[in-house]
C-alpha cells in the first residue's frame, strides 16, 4: 500500500507499535504498510501486531536464509538462529546434484526451501506432524520439487529412504516443558506447543531423532540439529549412543549451537 502513505500516518503506526512494546518499530512499521491493500486492513494489521501477534503471522511470511517463507497462523516461526543450521547443512551435503535430504520436524518448510535453493538438485523429503505446518511446508517446498509428508518423524518417510539419506537436518523442539513459561508471549501464546516443547530436559526428541538416525543415513552420511548451548553435552551423549560420531559447532554471531552426528563409513 505504501508508497503514497503519508510521513503522518506511519509516526503514528510507529507510536502504537513503541507503545505495544515493539522493539524494532520502525522496521514493522514498514512491513506492515507494505503488506496492507488498504487503510482498513492496515489498521487492523497493526491492531493485530498491538495486540502480541507475531509480526509474521500478520503478513503471512518470514525472511529466512535470504527466502520469503510463508508461515500461518499458528506455525511456528523460523528463527534467524537456525539459518546457522542451514550453512552448516549446505557445507557437510555432498557435491553434485541428486543429494538425498530429509528434513524432519519441518515446521513451515524453511530450512528445506533453503537447502533446496542452496543445493544442486537434491532429493528432498520433509515432514512434521503439525498439519498447519505441513500445509506451510507444502506451499514452500513442493514448488521446488520436494516432498512434504504428515506424521511422527521417520514415520511418514517412503522405506526407499533407508540407508540412504546424505543429509538429516533435524530442527526438533528442545525447550524443556517447565520452561514454556519463559518463552516470549509471542512465541508462547501463538505457536503449536508441539514446536516449542522438548519434554522434561528438553531432549525427549532429539533422542528419537538420533535413536533412529544411522538407520537412514548413508555411509558418511551426516544428521545435523539445533540445541542450546547448555545442552550440548547431552546431546552430544544421545548421538553418540545412536552410533554416530559426535561434533558440536558454535556460531557467535547468531548466536547458535549445532550438534551434527556423522554415520561411520565401513
Amino acid at each position: 500500500m505504501s508508497s503514497h502513505q503519508s510521513p503522518l500516518a506511519r509516526s503514528g503506526i510507529i507510536a502504537r507499535l513503541r507503545a505495544a512494546g515493539c522493539v524494532f518499530a520502525e522496521d514493522e512499521a514498514r512491513l506492515l504498510l507494505s503488506a496492507a491493500s488498504d487503510p482498513a486492513e492496515l489498521d487492523a494489521m497493526v491492531d493485530r501486531r498491538a495486540a502480541g501477534l507475531p509480526l509474521e503471522h500478520i503478513v503471512g511470511w518470514a525472511e529466512f536464509h535470504g527466502l520469503r517463507i510463508a508461515v500461518d497462523t499458528g506455525v511456528f516461526v523460523p528463527r534467524r538462529r537456525t539459518e546457522f543450521l542451514v550453512t552448516r547443512a549446505i557445507a557437510l551435503a555432498p557435491s553434485g546434484p541428486g543429494a538425498v535430504v530429509v528434513d524432519l520436524c519441518c515446521g513451515s518448510g524453511g530450512v528445506g526451501a533453503a537447502l533446496i535453493a542452496a543445493l544442486d538438485s537434491p532429493e528432498l523429503h520433509a515432514a512434521d506432524i503439525d498439519p498447519a505446518a505441513v500445509r506451510c511446508a507444502r506451499r514452500n517446498i513442493t514448488e521446488a520439487r520436494g516432498q512434504v509428508y504428515e506424521g511422527d518423524l521417520y514415520d511418514p518417510l517412503p522405506g526407499r529412504l533407508r540407508g540412504r539419506v546424505d543429509i538429516l537436518v533435524a530442527n526438533v523442539p528442545y525447550v524443556p516443558t517447565k520452561e514454556i513459561v519463559l518463552l516470549p508471549a509471542e512465541a508462547r501464546e501463538h505457536e503449536a506447543r508441539v514446536a516449542l516443547d522438548g519434554g522434561k530436559d528438553g531432549l525427549d526428541v532429539l533422542r528419537r531423532v538420533t535413536a533412529e538416525a544411522a538407520n537412514w543415513l548413508t555411509p558418511g552420511g551426516h544428521l545435523l540439529f539445533e540445541t542450546s548451548a547448555h545442552q550440548a553435552a547431552q546431546a552430544l551423549t544421545a548421538v553418540t549412543s545412536g552410533g554416530l560420531t559426535a561434533h558440536a559447532c558454535t556460531s557467535e554471531d547468531l548466536p547458535a549451537t549445532v550438534i551434527t552426528g556423522t554415520r561411520p563409513a565401513p
